[in-house]
Formats: C-alpha cells, sequence, structure tokens
C-alpha cells in the first residue's frame, strides 16, 4: 500500500472490519485506519469475525478473498442470507475478473487488487462507512414511523387505510357505520399521530409501511 495522503474520515463513531489472514496486512491495514481516526477491528478468519459484536453504528468491512475457513465470497453470501448488510470491500492479491464480477453482482462496493493505494481503499471505506450511515437512518426511520402507526387506535389505523384508497369521508363514514363527523375526528387524529401533513404525505407513509412488512 503506497503512503499517500488519506481521505479525511474524522468524525462520528464508526467501525471497519478487516479480515485478512495475513498479519502484516492487518497491522498496516489498522496503521492506516488509525491514522484517520477510525476504529478498525482485524480478524484472522471469517469466524472470528463472526463470532464478534456489531454495534448499531456505521460499519464496512474490508475481506480478503482468500481467508482460511470459508472463502471471503462465500462469507459475503452468508452475511446477506443472516442479514448483515453492512458494505463489503474486497480485496486480494490473487483475483481476476471472473471474482471481482461475482463480488459486484453480490453487492460488493469494489474490489481492489494489492498493492493497492491507501487513497483507493480509503475512498472505498468512505463510500462504505456513508452507505450504511444512511441505511441505518432508513431503518431507525422506519422503525419510528411503525411505533406511530401502532399508536393508532384501530379505527383510526382502518380510516386512514380508506383515506389512502381514495374514499371520501361520506363513503368512509358508510362504509364503516360512522357518523362523517366521527370520521373526520379519526381521520385528524391519524394524521396527527403520524405526522402526516397532507394526503400526499399519509399516502406516502403508508406505502413505506407496506413496502417494509
Amino acid at each position: 500500500m503506497a503512503n499517500e495522503v488519506p481521505v479525511d474520515l474524522r468524525g462520528c463513531a464508526q467501525i471497519v472490519y478487516v479480515i485478512d489472514d495475513d498479519p502484516s496486512v492487518r497491522a498496516a491495514l489498522a496503521d492506516l485506519l488509525a491514522s484517520v481516526n477510525l476504529e478498525g477491528r482485524c480478524y484472522a478468519a471469517p469466524a472470528e469475525f463472526l463470532a464478534g459484536s456489531f454495534p448499531p453504528v456505521p460499519s464496512c468491512l474490508v475481506l480478503d478473498v482468500r481467508v482460511p475457513g470459508m472463502n471471503g465470497l462465500e462469507l459475503h453470501l452468508l452475511m446477506r442470507r443472516r442479514a448483515m448488510l453492512m458494505p463489503v470491500i474486497f480485496i486480494t492479491g490473487h483475483g481476476d475478473i471472473a471474482m471481482s464480477v461475482e463480488a459486484m453482482k453480490n453487492g460488493a462496493i469494489e474490489f481492489l487488487a494489492k498493492p493497492f493505494r491507501d487513497h483507493d481503499l480509503l475512498s472505498a471505506i468512505q463510500r462504505g462507512l456513508e452507505l450504511d450511515r444512511r441505511r441505518l437512518q432508513d431503518q431507525a426511520a422506519l422503525q419510528a414511523l411503525r411505533t406511530r402507526w401502532q399508536s393508532l387506535a384501530p379505527g383510526e389505523q382502518s380510516v386512514a387505510r380508506l383515506v389512502v384508497d381514495g374514499l371520501l369521508n361520506k363513503q368512509i363514514a358508510t362504509r364503516l357505520g360512522l357518523s362523517e363527523v366521527a370520521v373526520k375526528v379519526r381521520r385528524g387524529h391519524a394524521m396527527r399521530k403520524l405526522q402526516a401533513h397532507s394526503l400526499a404525505d399519509l399516502v406516502r407513509l403508508l406505502a413505506q409501511l407496506d413496502s417494509a412488512s
């Protein structure tokens, strides 16, 4: 790895996991990550990595293709099956075009051949951490939306669903056996609890819930 001016990754808590069976590579990568104030957690084999803990902070994995036990491509597939969604950057001294194509098809964000430039790896890590940060933000927003939805009474949920289906208050009242006033009250409560400021907001929020279910 050539010495270059590193990409600035200083800021919030974030973790870069490294799996490589070469102690000298692990040491070099640990030093590189420390130089940009990133926490690095290094492992010699996939089994060690899988046995570890994974705090819910922006993270990515730098993964050698050829590691003991399962190879890097196999680990990547296992992570996907386990819904371990942190971005993966492959590094290898023995890579070929077929390997890189397979890795990218499976969702890897970069495939770097050794020796690679520090700047190239740090740029890929920066991209991976930003992708994971957005993923975590989206997860948190979805969980908050689910909590708001669950705060609605069953009758308010029913009204909200029918509003999104395009029914007018009068039609909803007939469907549910309510007065129009009761429908308007439930609709208002649903909009307030969901923090929806318009019908378009309500449609978008319920679409988010349905697509994630």
